[in-house]
């Protein structure tokens, strides 16, 4: 059985994106093997009026679902930084959110220190580590850039290790 999860990295100057397929055999729970599709960003200029930014963000959006056609979306948290930024990115994560129920897709949100213990089983794990985690999890030859892709590539990656799990208890996620 395929599944495809998208995971998504909100921002609002860069929202990163990052598609796998998981492929569960049903026979002997619970082998999944992990594949990415592809990982990018979506990307607003400051120079551009916030209500712009805000459109360019949920029209392409909606191309990116549209192409991938994900069975469950993973958000990474909002994380509180500074306050300015903070708002810039719950702006952006309204439209994911959005963007999603719109499609009616299930979501599953992880904070930074669950996907930084799902890829390296320590919840303060450094970005680099994490990156290098996406990589060998990924079977790619080098870490994906740009750094908010790799980040959408990891909420991914926790996510299909979370169904993992549910299917193995009987559970069904999406």
């Amino acid at each position: 059985m395929e599944k495809r999860i998208l995971g998504l990295d909100p921002g609002l100057a860069i929202l990163g994106f990052g598609a796998i397929s998981c492929t569960q055999n049903l026979n002997k729970v619970p082998e999944t093997t992990v594949n990415m599709l592809d990982f990018g960003v979506i990307k607003t200029s400051a120079d551009v009026e916030m209500g712009q930014r805000l459109c360019t963000l949920f029209d392409d959006l909606h191309t990116v679902m549209e192409e991938f056609q994900p069975d469950l979306v993973a958000i990474e948290k909002l994380f509180f930084y500074r306050m300015s930024s903070t708002i810039l990115v719950a702006q952006a994560r309204g439209i994911v959110i959005l963007v999603l129920g719109q499609r009616r897709l299930p979501y599953v949100e992880f904070t930074p220190a669950q996907i930084k213990q799902a890829l390296t089983g320590y919840g303060n794990a450094d970005k680099s580590e994490v990156q290098e985690a996406v990589a060998r999890e990924l079977d790619l030859d080098e870490i994906p850039k740009p750094d908010d892709a790799a980040d959408a590539l990891a909420v991914a990656l926790t996510a299909s290790y979370q169904t993992v799990v549910m299917y193995a208890n009987n559970k069904v996620l999406y």
